[in-house]
């Protein structure tokens, strides 16, 4: 299979870095990068299309270790989302909750961060943002960011776009649900900027449109000085 934003596209440098714990197939980091950061990725799994620089590590041992993160500007974590999913707690089964313990390890690091999950999740005075949100996507995919500098939220729109159902082949225009055993995988690249993983990996990602949108305010926020470096 071809991936063809495997090729990251070149955009100007802020001369900032950025951490991407749990990093997936780096749709997050993707947003960091068209942001101006260089991007430095850690999974615990290997990772074979994440397209920036990767170690593969547990995301809670990188984020302990003061002298590895000295040498970043800022942390963004997405821990997993299993134990805060509907689908999850009605079918009784039981995940890790990481999202405390990585919060602490944050904050501990003296850095400036974000932490990414889904409405539900315990974040502390999250920003949502929704794919209407930002022109050009065809996903709604609510997601919640807890961050260390303001942020501000876009104006939501109404979901007036046609939703097809999970299983039937999107129609032109359609929004789309990129979760389970969805239908149109070229069409879901396409409906969340993301054209280099598939079918797994898009069901884990975040659009990185909404990653641009935090990178930008967090860059903003480091440069004029209103969050430590």
């Amino acid at each position: 299979m071809t991936h063809p934003a495997r090729h990251v596209p070149p955009v100007a440098r802020n001369g900032l870095s950025i951490l991407d714990v749990f990093a997936c197939a780096g749709g997050a980091g993707m947003g960091y990068h068209l942001a101006g950061f260089d991007v430095t990725a850690i999974d615990i799994q290997p990772q074979p299309h994440n397209p920036f620089p990767f170690i593969r590590a547990d995301a809670l041992d990188a984020l302990a270790d003061r002298t590895f993160l000295a040498g970043f500007d800022a942390i963004h974590a997405s821990p997993p989302c299993q134990a805060y999913t509907l689908a999850q707690r009605i079918r009784g089964n039981t995940h890790p909750d990481l999202i405390a313990p990585v919060r602490a390890l944050l904050q501990a690091s003296g850095l400036p961060y974000v932490i990414e999950n889904v409405p539900g999740a315990p974040l502390h005075n999250p920003v949502t943002l929704c794919g209407a949100m930002f022109p050009g996507l065809r996903v709604y995919r609510h997601r919640e960011f807890e961050t260390s500098h303001p942020v501000p939220a876009p104006a939501h729109p109404a979901h007036a776009a046609p939703l097809r159902k999970m299983g039937r082949p999107p129609q032109p225009g359609e929004f789309v649900h990129v979760v389970g055993n969805f239908s149109g995988v070229d069409y879901a690249r396409e409906a969340m900027d993301i054209a280099w993983m598939t079918r797994d990996e898009l069901r884990e990602a975040i659009p990185p449109a909404y990653t641009l949108h935090i990178g930008t305010a967090l860059a903003d926020a480091l440069t004029a000085g209103e969050v430590a470096a």
